[in-house]
């Protein structure tokens, strides 16, 4: 198994470069690519008299290629835009006059604080839930609980979000949590242990909507993982041998029911630091998807590939967490064979 990881790891070059050509290529051929909207941008500012300028002569446009790379083959472009990251240098965003190293570091902690928070109470829930609703199978819990499951998987996660803000924080109703962002205007001012609260008020309702996002499929992939389980050959045989039907469950059917929950284990993990674009725009909260959100609207290059990078890499990264995670809970799986 070892070999097979390490060829997994060292895939994970080939497959970046892959897919950053392809994507780099495509959204410099494409209509409005950077050129264009340095063009664009040029022919915005005014001159002198404040009339604006409407017309680009061929040295400005032979300029702006300099700058941007673009009087050298694409592909040569590319190996630039290689050789900086190879230099930890992501680029300027064209957008933000920042650079693009800054944007991400800056937008990480927060989505990284509520993606965690979701993807880990996801689990926390949706496991022991699936468990029980498996062994109640058909019983009052089971179908009071899919009722529950029924309507949140029913609701999108924009309506649920405006929902919740309505019922919980508008005032119309109730005003217990705040309207949005990471935290308080005042933040700065409160104690260790206020400055706590605050942050667990402004995340509850965007939590919760992010749990909601996976807690019907997850519920459910476990009960039905479990219930398949149950119905094999080896728990009955581990019941006719004296083995209580709850230690059957979970001393031999549970570590294998978690299998198909161990498949979307990583690229879950990968989409942490994703971030959710409705969430952010509903409770302006400032983060990767937003951002992410802004550069591709926007066709900022430098911004759109320095993300695309790091997801890639944290894609390929949870492909490989899943695997092992398979081997840890059935350590008969071998994919070297």
């Amino acid at each position: 198994m070892r070999n097979y990881f390490l060829k997994r790891i060292l895939l994970i070059v080939p497959t970046i470069l892959g897919i950053t050509f392809l994507v780099f290529i495509l959204s410099h051929l494409a209509p409005g690519g950077p050129l264009e909207r340095e063009i664009a941008k040029l022919r915005g500012y005014g001159n002198e008299d404040g009339a604006r300028s409407s017309l680009i002569n061929n040295e400005e446009i032979e300029i702006l290629k300099q700058k941007l790379r673009l009087d050298k083959p694409l592909p040569v472009a590319y190996l630039y835009w290689l050789w900086d990251v190879a230099s930890l240098d992501l680029g300027e965003s064209r957008l933000h006059s920042r650079p693009v190293n800054e944007l991400i570091f800056e937008k990480i902690p927060v989505s990284l604080t509520f993606g965690l928070s979701g993807f880990l109470l996801s689990y926390l829930i949706c496991i022991p839930l699936g468990i029980r609703k498996a062994i109640q199978s058909g019983q009052a819990f089971d179908s009071g609980t899919s009722i529950i499951i029924l309507i949140a998987y029913s609701i999108p996660v924009f309506a649920l979000s405006m929902l919740l803000l309505y019922l919980f924080s508008s005032g119309e109703v109730f005003s217990v949590f705040p309207l949005g962002h990471e935290y308080s205007d005042n933040y700065d001012d409160l104690d260790f242990f206020e400055k706590i609260i605050d942050r667990a008020e402004h995340m509850f309702l965007p939590v919760l909507c992010y749990v909601s996002g996976s807690f019907a499929m997850l519920t459910l992939l476990m009960k039905n993982s479990l219930l398949d389980q149950i119905s094999k050959e080896y728990v009955r045989t581990a019941i006719s041998k004296g083995l209580s039907f709850k230690d059957a469950i979970y001393k031999h059917a549970f570590r294998n029911s978690l299998i198909p929950i161990a498949t979307g284990f990583g690229s879950n993990l990968s989409l942490v630091l994703a971030g959710s674009l409705i969430i952010e725009l509903v409770f302006s909260i400032d983060g990767i998807g937003l951002l992410g959100f802004q550069a591709v609207t926007e066709r900022d290059t430098n911004l759109m590939m320095g993300l695309l990078l790091i997801q890639s890499f944290l894609s390929l990264i949870g492909n490989i967490l899943s695997d092992l995670c398979y081997v840890i809970i059935d350590p008969r799986i071998n994919f070297e064979a």
